[in-house]
């Protein structure tokens, strides 16, 4: 059974699906984008399930239907 999430772990959740958000809103997912979403679920330490569970389905499934692209990492 799933343990309720704390009011720090629901502020941080909200915290990551605004970044989320902000970072796929014009429908491209930049390198600096995605920096931003790893620092934001890492911020505290640690990695939740539920953080993991609002990126799949904020981007990953985006991705996978189409409706988000990522831009491509270009190496100097």
């Amino acid at each position: 059974m799933a343990q309720e999430l704390s009011a720090e772990e629901q502020q941080e959740l909200n915290t990551l699906r605004q970044t989320i958000e902000q970072a796929i809103a014009d429908g491209v997912l930049t390198q600096a984008e995605r920096d931003a979403i790893t620092a934001t679920m890492t911020a505290d330490g640690k990695v939740t399930y539920e953080e993991l569970e609002l990126v799949r389905q904020l981007v990953s499934d985006k991705v996978a239907a189409g409706e988000l692209t990522t831009e491509k990492s270009v190496d100097s």
